[in-house]
């Protein structure tokens, strides 16, 4: 049974899983992309993350291929809209020109239309900055969520790739001037990329009470145990991969193997069990591109960690 948490102070209520949609259209093509997309639903999964520049790095793409697919996907479901939490994001080069990218109060109203009209919808759940862009002051950025939320076209904003002082920056510019805030963070947060959240980013989170959306879980695929030293492994993110292969990363996958053996359980489902017991993880961010890597992360929801376990994960990676 799918559990489901709000998201930061909003009113969403989101599955504790949240279906990541990057492979959409590159490494599942469009068919594969509709049956993840239905069993995820009917697993209970009403939490859905993309970006519109997914999947621009693919040769012949322009990007918005995986909006473009979950929109289809939704309109033949026959699924009512509001029983998705659809959530999107802003900020990369979606075209040629120098102004087609960024987050100054022309672009981000260009780029919601667009967006919406892909998605084939009239509203999007939760609307992220994609990263942060220096050029353009925080308060214009908010001004033009502002704007969107009161036409209705967006309900709640977040942000993705945010250091602690830009994101406290963000909330306190909010505050002082009565804009909508961020309400959530998609933070790089795994077993093997821990620093980067933990600390002073995870203290602002906790204060301002924010949802905290990991993505990467699985660090390109490196929890999922297929890598292994002398082993080589085709894979669209191998190259990406290779900063994990350390020893101390190794010895942790031998003791997940341990773990998982124990439990009857797969090591991506140590992995996610792992970002689950963190208290401050709302929805960590699965990216399955067969059905078969769907059920696997699904099984994760099943999975406990005693104290003494999360200890042992947590002193093997403590250098992540």
């Amino acid at each position: 049974m799918m559990e489901y948490r709000q998201l930061g102070q909003t009113s969403l209520q989101v599955s504790r899983l949240c279906l990541g949609t990057m492979q959409l259209g590159w490494t599942a093509d469009e068919p594969t992309s509709f049956h993840i997309l239905s069993l995820a639903f009917d697993a209970g999964i009403n939490f859905m993350d993309t970006a519109d520049i997914y999947s621009r790095w693919v040769p012949g793409h322009q990007g918005g291929e995986a909006e473009t697919i979950i929109g289809r996907w939704w309109r033949q479901s026959g699924i009512p809209r509001d029983r998705l939490i659809l959530a999107t994001k802003v900020r990369g080069q979606m075209g040629e020109g120098p102004l087609d990218q960024g987050l100054s109060r022309g672009y981000i109203l260009k780029a919601a239309e667009a967006s919406l009209r892909r998605l084939q919808t009239d509203y999007i759940d939760l609307y992220q900055t994609h990263w942060p862009d220096p050029n353009v002051p925080i308060e214009e950025t908010l001004r033009a969520f502002e704007d969107l939320i009161r036409q209705g076209k967006v309900r709640y904003i977040g942000c993705s790739n945010y250091k602690a002082e830009a994101l406290r920056d963000a909330l306190e510019t909010s505050r002082k001037h009565h804009l909508p805030r961020f309400e959530s963070l998609q933070p790089h947060y795994n077993l093997v990329h821990r620093r980067e959240f933990e600390g002073e980013l995870a203290q602002v989170c906790q204060e301002y009470h924010l949802g905290v959306i990991p993505y990467s879980p699985l660090a390109g695929g490196f929890l999922s145990g297929k890598y292994r030293p002398g082993l080589h492994v085709s894979s669209a993110r191998a190259e990406g991969v290779r900063k994990y292969f350390t020893e101390e990363n190794w010895r942790l996958l031998e003791e997940m193997d341990k773990m998982a053996e124990e439990k009857e359980a797969s090591l991506s489902q140590i992995a996610l069990a792992w970002l689950l017991h963190q208290p401050l993880v709302t929805s960590p961010i699965i990216g399955p591109r067969t059905p078969e890597q769907l059920y696997d992360n699904l099984a994760s929801l099943s999975v406990s960690l005693t104290p003494q376990e999360l200890e042992r994960l947590n002193t093997l990676t403590a250098h992540a």
